[in-house]
Formats: structure tokens, C-alpha cells, sequence
């Protein structure tokens, strides 16, 4: 009899832990899809600037962080950096060879370090807020959601990938970036503190916003139980 409770013990944890991983990958599938329909809309999650493309593609990078914990995040965050590589190669910028290796204007082309740039930042926009929010909640004397830790995690999120990207292109690709921007590669660096502050700074405050309408909403430990979502903020 002993036995016998064991092994249906034990079958019964196995089929709990069966189907909290096929609703994680569920989840995760649902949040790969809004990426990519974002990322493949024209105008949508990346709008087109000339010289550059501002993004809002990471706002469901770092709510899926937060909810989903931060290696689903760096998953879904490795897929935001797959469509910057799909785009800058098929659909390309004058400065789309610092995402790519597959594109080149005149003597300057991509190469190992566009493959960085696309990737890593993205990465780490999925796992950075989660970090970011949990440090916040250490600060929260209440239980429940964190309005501050939501905008923060919203706000780092994006400038983890703005200022990795726009550093990382200054490591890789500053003449190449001076050259295709027509500046002075003396000049290259105050030229990209200025797409930080035109481009990367909106973007934050836009990440913020939005996170904390959105996290408001899902963070709650009701909704969070009812769509399966799992973590340990301790709510």
C-alpha cells in the first residue's frame, strides 16, 4: 500500500511539473508571437527614422521578464535580436551593417561585432528588469505590485539596449558609423550621445509608461494565478 501511495505520489508531481512546462512554453510562444507580429508590421516595432529605427519591441521583452522570470526573458529577448538581424538584412538602413554581417555600404561592412550588437543588449533586455524589479520590491513595506519597481524595470530595460547598442557600435564600428552618418570620426561619439538622447530617451520613458500600464494589470498575484504565470516576488 505504501508502495503504491508513493508511485502515485510521485506521477502526480511528475504531471504537475508536465503541465506547468507546457504552459511556460505556451507562454513563451504567445509572447514570441506579439514580438515578431511587432517586429514584422511596418511602422510598428520598428519605425523607421532614416538614419536609425527607434523600437518599442522590448516592452513585451521585459513585461514577459517579469512575469515569466529571466531565462524566458533572455529567450524571448534573443528572438527580439533575431528580428533586428532579419530586418537589417533583408529590409537595410545605411548603418545596418553594425546589426548584420550580411550588409555593407562601400568599404564598411559588418562582421563578428554586428552579431554582438544585435544580440547581447536584446538578451539582456530580458533578463536585466526582472533583477531590477526584485531589487525594488526589497524597498515595498506592502505586499502586492510595485508601480515604482514597474517603471524602473520598464525604463532599464530599455536603456540596457540603447546604451549596450550605441557603446558597442562605438567599440565595433566607430569609423564605419562615422563614415555612413557623414561625420568626423573625432566627432562620432558626441554624434551618438545625441541618438541616445534623441532616440534612447523617449524610448525609456515611453518602456516605463508602458510597463507600468501593463504590469499593473498582469502583475496582479489573481491574474498572474489565472493565466499560469509563475514567480518568486514573494506575492
Amino acid at each position: 500500500m505504501m508502495k503504491s501511495e508513493t508511485g502515485r505520489q510521485t506521477q502526480g508531481r511528475q504531471q504537475a511539473g508536465s503541465r506547468i512546462s507546457t504552459m511556460g512554453m505556451v507562454q513563451t510562444a504567445i509572447f514570441g508571437a506579439i514580438v515578431c507580429i511587432m517586429a514584422f508590421t511596418p511602422f510598428l516595432g520598428y519605425i523607421p527614422l532614416g538614419f536609425t529605427r527607434a523600437t518599442i519591441i522590448h516592452v513585451p521583452v521585459i513585461i514577459a521578464s517579469l512575469l515569466m522570470g529571466p531565462k524566458k526573458g533572455g529567450v524571448l529577448g534573443f528572438l527580439f535580436g533575431l528580428t533586428s538581424f532579419i530586418n537589417n538584412t533583408m529590409n537595410p538602413t545605411p548603418t545596418s551593417f553594425v546589426f548584420t554581417p550580411f550588409y555593407s555600404i562601400g568599404d564598411v561592412s559588418g562582421g563578428v561585432g554586428s552579431i554582438i550588437i544585435c544580440f547581447i543588449p536584446r538578451i539582456l533586455v530580458g533578463i536585466g528588469p526582472f533583477y531590477v524589479y526584485k531589487l525594488a520590491m526589497r524597498f515595498r513595506r506592502k505586499p502586492g505590485v510595485s508601480p515604482t519597481g514597474l517603471v524602473l524595470a520598464g525604463i532599464s530595460g530599455a536603456l540596457v539596449n540603447t546604451l549596450l547598442v550605441m557603446n558597442l557600435i562605438f567599440v565595433f564600428f566607430r569609423e564605419g558609423y562615422a563614415a555612413a552618418n557623414e561625420v568626423a570620426v573625432s566627432a562620432v561619439y558626441t554624434f551618438i550621445l545625441t541618438i541616445i538622447g534623441i532616440n534612447g530617451v523617449p524610448e525609456a520613458i515611453v518602456a516605463g509608461i508602458l510597463t507600468l500600464c501593463i504590469g499593473k494589470v498582469l502583475m496582479k498575484k489573481n491574474v498572474r494565478e489565472r493565466l499560469g504565470f509563475r514567480n518568486d516576488f514573494g506575492y
